[in-house]
């Protein structure tokens, strides 16, 4: 038994949306490192994703986000994938099939991960909510731990939670005073959170590599261009692998793993659209 052997082409053959997407991704990629370092303007803030409840958050980032990328090897890995799956994927499709898929599975990323975020804010609440019916410094402690990991993530935050900690066990007689700053604190860590934004085209990235291992199952791929393994498989391993970190959610973890869930989430509903409409033609 045969099976197919995916080897990309080369990039002189690339098809006219790749072509493109490669261009913007890496064009905003320049700007985004020239206004930050010659106008100390920050392009992420305009154009990557805030959560709603964020006073940055703009209707216009549900998009703009899935071309802005967070550092050099971000932004190689997505393009690397995009060119690599979507190359194949387009030449099949044409331009504007492929066109909607990609901005398709992009928006759904991000509408997905808008869920998961609130979802989370709710989890807050309902710690806070335990927090104030036991308000001592472990169970404060704990609930920063748990939820505002990408916060603690700067070494002169955790310092400030550490210090916090320690005063206030030092001084438990004082407890009302700790708790209202507790409260602040928290207060403070959630607006961090929803200003977070969320970069990346990583979203539709996932969409694509779904549907080329939908469309084109048995492919061999090699990792570290090594180890063969069916397109089938690998689509359903790392599948896994995302939703099992999304749940896990490590407080040290700051990838939006189910935005790239979302954007196979809404790739597998969009082929399977398509494959109904073609057999109904039919």
């Amino acid at each position: 038994m045969s099976y197919q052997q995916y080897r990309p082409s080369s990039f002189n053959m690339l098809p006219l949306v790749i072509k493109n997407l490669l261009i913007i991704n890496g064009l905003l990629f320049l700007a985004t490192w020239v206004f930050r370092n010659q106008f100390q303007l920050d392009l992420v803030d305009t154009l990557g994703l805030h959560y709603f409840s964020s006073d940055l958050f703009q209707p216009y980032q549900l998009v703009t986000y899935m071309f802005m990328h967070g550092s050099l090897e971000h932004i190689f890995f997505n393009m690397f994938a995009l060119w690599m799956f979507g190359n194949v994927l387009e030449n099949l499709w044409g331009p504007k099939r492929f066109l909607i898929f990609y901005m398709v599975t992009g928006i759904g990323a991000a509408l997905i991960y808008m869920g998961y975020e609130a979802f989370h804010f709710y989890q807050v609440q309902q710690s806070v909510d335990a927090f104030l019916a036991n308000p001592v410094p472990e169970e404060y402690y704990a609930l920063v731990k748990k939820h505002f990991g990408v916060y603690l993530e700067i070494p002169q935050n955790q310092l400030q939670i550490d210090t916090f900690y320690a005063s206030w066990n030092d001084h438990l007689d004082n407890s009302a005073i700790y708790i209202q700053q507790a409260m602040n604190d928290i207060k403070q860590f959630t607006s961090f959170q929803a200003d977070n934004p969320v970069v990346g085209a990583s979203g539709s990235v996932f969409g694509v590599l779904l549907a080329f291992g939908m469309l084109f199952p048995n492919t061999l791929l090699y990792i570290y261009f090594l180890i063969p393994i069916k397109a089938k498989y690998f689509v359903i391993i790392y599948g896994a692998l995302e939703l099992y970190l999304g749940i896990a959610n490590n407080p040290g973890d700051n990838v939006a793993h189910f935005a790239h869930l979302g954007g196979m989430l809404f790739g597998f509903i969009l082929i399977k659209i398509w494959t109904k409409k073609r057999n109904h033609f039919y």
